[in-house]
């Protein structure tokens, strides 16, 4: 097995030079013609010290690809910027991670304007074209404020370094080892039977971390990732049947805004193999979905943080539909951990319980956030017998501790399901309310094709997406099914819901419509 991300991609374009690894916007390169171009971008991007953070701003274009995988070449972190962000928080991200530089598409270099970090340019196809000098010189902090040798390292080194939302505002940066990640997709080619001939989606943004299976999950198999635009994901269907997919991954939502606009009809995919989804919720009625549109494929919920690498639960559906299970919030298990990591489920005792918070560690965990104050109360020490105890210092966390997801899980014969973030629970009138068991409770209504409920401090407000429906009506289905004092004291019909660069749903833009 390679030590590296790039050497894992150098091993199947041995075995493989003239199959193609890579089809995007219109061109398909070889895996001999995709190791070129991330040769010849490597070259450009000089020499680099082992460990440095560059950066990488590229459009779905083969830029991106070839660019990720040239950064990986010279020993570095790759750090992906997105395109779709402002250029202040590109120039936030690029200060805390400490990039060296930048390599982006000269089409886009504006996006970096307002960063101190020097840009190395390349066109959309990935030719080399160039460099510049810092556009900005006052941005934060300059590039090279951390230094690479004081972060987190398993195994050395970080393969990449995304950042998600900080709960204060402030980009949270988590370095992930390529002794992370490479014990995950050695399992996913096995358990996904990934193969040459395979054609993988690749719907991901280079920003959200199940990018990382689509990319090397297919190249360590010997498959050819096949990239859609932005607009290709509101008709899945018509693009994978178009691309001859066998594999598709993506966020649930891709699937409700298919069937919304009803670009998901039966038996429109007979020849899809697989239907992965991650991210978020995939409930019982999205799966539904798409198994009528795709009624051979093996569907599985994948599950998993960023901190985890990816996903670490699965759950695989049975293919018949009058075999899958039933659960108290209509959302598909997110099912057993991979074989090569740990849980344990815990209540707010720090006991083992059936229900409350999943924590994992194993391989796969990382080791520890870009800034160390962000490791504070994130971990726990708990062995069986002996208690637990909260890790709440700012120090590296060592292996043995288990990462605390946050997420509350029910473990019911060893499949787990996973009901909700801890802190989405509310109190409506002294009682405990978790917004996902009333969202469930309203898109089952036929009428509803999704639903999302907030908390005002004083009532719940619902907003669904689907037909028409009657206030009244959708307040007397709930009813019928919940407490009253669950049942939404406003229910709004909107056109579409808000979604974030990632896919999932923005609920800073839902709380403005609910206004």
């Amino acid at each position: 097995m390679s030590d590296s991300l790039s050497g894992l991609f150098s091993a199947s374009a041995r075995r493989h030079p003239d199959r193609p690894a890579l089809s995007v916007a219109g061109t398909t390169l070889t895996y001999r013609e995709l190791a070129r171009a991330a040769d010849r971008l490597a070259a450009h991007l000089g020499p680099v010290p082992a460990g440095a953070r560059i950066g990488l701003l590229a459009s779905r274009s083969p830029l991106a690809y070839a660019g990720y995988l040239a950064v990986l070449r010279t020993g570095a972190t790759v750090v992906p910027l997105n395109p779709a962000f402002p250029a202040q928080r590109n120039a936030a991200i690029a200060a805390r991670a400490g990039l060296r530089s930048v390599l982006t598409d000269t089409a886009l270099r504006d996006l970096m304007r307002e960063s101190a970090v020097p840009l190395v340019l390349a066109t959309a196809d990935g030719t080399p074209a160039g460099r510049l000098a810092p556009a900005a010189t006052t941005v934060g902090s300059k590039a090279g404020t951390h230094s690479p040798a004081a972060s987190p390292s398993a195994d050395g080194p970080p393969a990449y370094i995304l950042f998600t939302s900080g709960s204060t505002g402030v980009p949270k940066g988590l370095p992930i080892a390529h002794g992370n990640v490479l014990p995950y997709i050695a399992h996913q080619v096995d358990r996904y039977e990934v193969a040459p001939g395979d054609r993988l989606s690749q719907t991901f943004d280079l920003t959200f971390d199940p990018s990382v299976f689509d990319m090397f999950v297919t190249w360590a198999g010997g498959a050819t990732l096949v990239v859609p635009q932005r607009d290709d994901l509101a008709d899945p269907a018509a693009f994978a049947r178009a691309n001859r997919l066998t594999h598709w991954f993506s966020v649930p939502s891709v699937v409700s805004l298919a069937a919304r606009m009803r670009r998901l009809p039966a038996g429109c995919l007979p020849d899809l193999r697989w239907g992965l989804f991650a991210g978020e919720q995939l409930t019982l009625k999205q799966a539904a979905a798409w198994h009528r549109a795709a009624p051979r494929a093996v569907i599985e919920n994948l599950y998993g943080p960023t901190e985890l690498t990816v996903t670490c639960t699965a759950y695989r559906l049975p293919a018949d539909p009058d075999d899958w299970p039933t659960t108290r919030n209509a959302s598909v298990p997110i099912g057993h951990r991979l074989p090569h990591l740990e849980h344990v489920v815990l209540d707010e005792t720090g006991s083992p319980a059936a229900e409350g918070e999943l924590c994992v560690r194993g391989v796969q965990r990382f080791a520890g956030y870009l800034d160390p104050e962000n490791n504070a109360g994130r971990f726990l020490d708990w062995e069986p017998g002996a208690g637990a105890r909260v890790h709440d210092t700012h120090d590296a966390p060592p292996p043995r501790l288990w990462y605390r997801t946050g997420d509350r899980v029910v473990d019911e014969d060893g499949v787990l399901t996973h009901l909700g973030r801890l802190d989405a629970q509310v109190q409506v009138h002294g009682y405990r309310v978790e917004l996902g068991e009333v969202e469930a409770a309203l898109a089952g209504h036929p009428g509803v094709e999704d639903a999302a409920v907030l908390f005002d401090g004083t009532d719940l407000r619902a907003l669904y997406v689907g037909d028409t429906v009657p206030v009244a009506e959708l307040a007397g289905w709930v009813a019928t099914r919940l407490p009253a004092y669950m049942v939404p004291g406003r229910i709004l019909r909107v056109d579409r819901f808000p979604l974030n660069d990632n896919g999932k749903l923005d609920r800073k833009k839902l709380e403005t419509l609910a206004c």
